[in-house]
């Protein structure tokens, strides 16, 4: 195919590396940034730096903030190819699918969203790499106006850039698990390294702290958006890990060890049924 990625961060820059090094499609890409477009035909992460010309593409990937990528799907879908497929790689869907895809049938095309669950402490063109997205999990949130050609597209788009695990899901699903499995831990990460003692830390911190801060480095302007458009469902995880926390805390100032220990048994219990289910799981 001819493919269209817009954006050269750190997930569309691993998307192009990803295509040239492991497909045959032709890659083109945009981004504001010349330079940036420059780095990757250096790299040879695409073929050529976007022209302008949309008419020869069959797949346009999106790899911008939520709000960004909407607003460029909307103020150039007129411009498409009637042949070609839009996709974003956002980790929102929901809501956001559904403007998308009501876009995309009115200009008598086609929209289908994925989410590579991958990812960095950092952004950016210059911490993209090919195999970002290896063993990832993949998940494609289709409508009711999603053919099956189009979701085994994308399925097969999703393998080349390395995908494991592929999970097709309705666009609203996809956001309540994410609030629980993604934006919920970066919220607790960024709540974490709040505390005065960060300072201190050097020295006393193993595996634990920096599996627990290793995402407060999150871009606050991506995951600003990412909260607010799936406000509802972060609330509820939220708000539940709040009631949960109260229990230590209670456990805790009551001197109460007997109910720390319930508590904590209880926590590994659920841990280790995950563990089991997920080792029972096909890939």
């Amino acid at each position: 195919m001819n493919i269209l990625v817009i954006g050269l961060g750190l997930i569309g820059g691993s998307v192009c590396k990803a295509l040239k090094k492991y497909s045959t499609h032709f890659v083109a890409g945009s981004d504001l940034n010349k330079d940036i477009e420059f780095a990757a035909l250096r790299d040879v992460a695409m073929d050529e730096a976007f022209d302008g010309d949309y008419s020869r593409f069959d797949l346009i990937i999106t790899a911008l903030f939520p709000d960004a990528a909407e607003k460029y799907i909307r103020e150039n879908i007129g411009k498409f190819s009637k042949k070609t497929l839009i996709t974003d790689v956002c980790g929102i869907k929901g809501e956001f699918s559904a403007r998308m895809s009501r876009l995309a049938r009115e200009n008598g095309l086609r929209y289908l969203g994925i989410h590579p669950m991958a990812g960095k402490e950092f952004g950016g063109y210059q911490n993209s790499t090919a195999d970002l997205f290896r063993n990832a999990n993949f998940i494609i949130a289709p409508d009711s106006e999603n053919t099956d050609e189009d979701i085994e597209l994308m399925k097969s788009v999703s393998k080349e850039l390395g995908a494991g695990k592929i999970v097709v899901t309705s666009p609203e699903n996809h956001d309540v698990m994410i609030a629980y499995t993604s934006q919920l831990a970066h919220i607790v990460s960024s709540a974490y390294v709040k505390s005065p003692e960060l300072k201190l830390e050097c020295g006393f911190s193993g595996g634990s702290f920096q599996d627990m801060t290793r995402i407060a480095t999150m871009n606050e302007r991506m995951w600003t958006d990412l909260f607010m458009q799936n406000r509802k469902n972060l609330l509820y995880e939220l708000e539940t890990l709040i009631d949960n926390l109260g229990k230590y805390r209670d456990a805790l100032k009551s001197e109460d060890k007997e109910e720390m220990e319930r508590l904590i048994a209880e926590g590994r219990q659920l841990k280790e049924d995950n563990l089991r289910h997920r080792v029972g799981q096909p890939n």
